[in-house]
């Protein structure tokens, strides 16, 4: 079995009764990997519950000079590729016998994801979320609620994702026996960052496949918003044995782990994280509550380390304004978090770019008229 390490980062940090737990998951996965059986399950449900494979959308008008094509995500069932990872896991969980899942969600939509492949088999689903969180993305909280999950607000610390994170973890510790916990970004310990890695590999085997076949080559670059890092290490799984293929990730100005963190464990793995000189986690803040987390999955802190992968930052304004633009230019209404990868793309050395569109706008577009004019970009 794998490590779990990815150069200096990854591992299990995680209190012993959760040790075995892990060891079944890990067991588990790689049952599943060398069963046919869990492969074409998960090939029909994405063809024909997820609505895959997702397009690629030539995106003409929002930054001349360049050749963007746009990883449609956003069309996904429930609006975000979350669902690539969810419907793995249930499935996963199906055959470990565990009746019962417990997730976090930040913008929602991981939460809205897990609730609807709940649905789907008759799980049992606890989906644990910060009151801030809840305050913003008040639709995908009814979404939950009409999908039969419980959601229990998070009332301290900062009341957003990483608090999340912290109770569905306790949670699990209480109840491991009958519980999965559907971890929704590559990041926590061992073997979470390669099963969601590999869920989301879907994401860049299929652009890898509609980029030469639309344009005859590779994207000079790839790029994508990073929080915890799903759909970012989804997208370059496609495209890292390709030396010459830039890859880009985009972090929260305010939770930029890998431009501005250091090396510490969170939520179970060592990676870059944001801390004070005491090692204290420190506050993390973004516009977008999916990148409103003071860590990053440690594939991402390995990319980075051996320069296969240049990290960047983006600011709530820039990734606004991205926003306001895409919908003016190409009539696409984008989740926040990938607004911030669109706010990098006119400034890259490079003509023909792909972005990962990772989820649509509709959760955001409260919070996005509460903090603009809605004046033309």
């Amino acid at each position: 079995m794998s490590s779990g390490l990815y150069g200096a980062y990854g591992g299990r940090y995680v209190p012993e009764t959760l040790i075995p737990a892990l060891d079944e998951l890990e067991q588990g996965w790689q049952d599943a990997l060398a069963d046919e059986a869990y492969a074409a399950e998960l090939a029909h449900l994405a063809s024909t519950y997820a609505g895959r494979p997702t397009p690629l959308t030539a995106a003409e008008r929002f930054a001349p000079g360049k050749r963007l094509y746009l990883k449609r995500e956003d069309l996904l069932y429930t609006g975000a590729h979350k669902l690539n990872n969810a419907l793995g896991q249930a499935v996963l969980a199906r055959r470990l016998g565990k009746g019962r899942i417990v997730a976090e969600t930040g913008a929602g939509q991981h939460g809205v994801a897990t609730a609807t492949v709940c649905a789907r088999f008759g799980l049992e689903c606890v989906v644990y979320m910060g009151s801030e969180d809840m305050r913003r993305q008040r639709p995908n909280v009814e979404r939950m609620g009409l999908l039969g999950a419980e959601v229990r607000p998070v009332e301290f610390g900062t009341k957003t994702l990483k608090e999340a994170t912290s109770e569905a973890i306790r949670d699990w510790i209480t109840n491991v026996e009958t519980t999965h916990y559907l971890i929704g970004s590559c990041v926590g310990p061992h073997p979470y960052p390669q099963i969601v890695r590999e869920l989301q590999a879907v994401i860049g085997r299929e652009a890898r496949e509609q980029m030469l076949e639309l344009e005859g080559r590779l994207p000079e670059a790839v790029v994508a918003c990073v929080g915890g890092g799903s759909n970012a290490i989804g997208i370059f799984a496609g495209f890292v044995d390709d030396p010459d293929v830039q890859l880009i990730g985009v972090e929260a100005a305010g939770a930029a782990s890998l431009g501005s963190g250091r090396p510490g464990v969170l939520h179970g793995a060592r990676s870059p994280v944001l801390s004070d000189e005491d090692g204290q986690i420190a506050d993390a803040h973004s516009i977008s509550a999916g990148l409103d987390y003071p860590g990053v999955g440690p594939e991402h802190a390995a990319l980075r380390d051996s320069g296969r992968a240049r990290y960047l930052g983006a600011t709530d304004e820039e990734a606004l304004a991205s926003f306001r633009r895409l919908a003016r230019t190409e009539g696409l209404l984008p989740a926040l978090e990938p607004a911030h990868a669109l706010a990098r793309v006119e400034g890259l050395d490079a003509e023909l770019i792909l972005v990962c569109l990772s989820g649509r706008g509709d959760k955001d577009l409260a919070e996005v008229m509460s903090l603009t004019t809605g004046s033309p970009p």
